[in-house]
């Protein structure tokens, strides 16, 4: 999409912002740097997505975990988790996060794999908050969810939206596309001058 194209795609959301849900799966997003070579930052996020959405942010929703470190007594979040959360609040999401586990693992150079799954949690919101939207979009390319689209889309007749990095999309999420499930999938990419953080460092 060109400039052109994305300001007439935004322009379409004007008379639906209170009945369109978005959904931001961060720690997905996150690992888009690597293909893009730019890191997305939430501020910048944040304004793009009240394009889609105004008023009540239980329609912007952010998903991220909660590290509090490997040890499973600890109080005290680490700084840069805790930051990306409260950033994600001040900038006006609804916040949903659970703790981070640290499993044991010979594999990992640290002795431990990081994990914490919020597929679940993001399913049952979407499926419980039905009638409070007719559009969706989500910022992930995990095609783990796209069971639960389809449910959505066979059953509700919602339009679903998907934004992802052209090299980080699951194959179902095309699938799905293809299918007629998806709506259409907008390539974040073409989005690098609205959500690239360091846009201005340089110049």
């Amino acid at each position: 999409m060109d400039k052109k194209e994305i300001n007439i795609f935004l322009k379409s959301f004007e008379l639906q912002y209170s009945r369109t849900l978005v959904i931001i799966d961060f720690a997905n997003v996150e690992k888009w740097k690597d293909n893009l070579g730019w890191k997305i930052g939430i501020q910048e996020l944040a304004r793009l997505v009240k394009n889609f959405t105004k008023g009540d942010k239980k329609l912007r929703r952010f998903y991220y975990g909660s590290d509090y470190g490997p040890n499973d007594k600890s109080d005290y979040m680490n700084d840069w988790s805790y930051n990306i959360l409260e950033r994600a609040k001040s900038n006006g999401f609804e916040v949903i996060t659970k703790r981070v586990k640290y499993i044991h693992s010979t594999l990992s150079l640290n002795g431990f794999i990081k994990k914490c799954d919020l597929d679940v949690e993001m399913t049952v919101d979407i499926l419980s908050m039905k009638d409070a939207f007719d559009q969706i979009l989500i910022f992930s390319g995990d095609g783990d969810i796209t069971y639960a689209l389809q449910y959505l889309k066979n059953s509700f007749n919602k339009k679903i939206y998907v934004f992802g990095a052209r090299n980080s999309i699951g194959r179902e999420i095309i699938d799905a596309l293809n299918q007629g499930i998806i709506c259409k999938v907008i390539y974040i990419e073409d989005f690098q001058y609205r959500l690239n953080m360091d846009r201005f460092r340089y110049k």
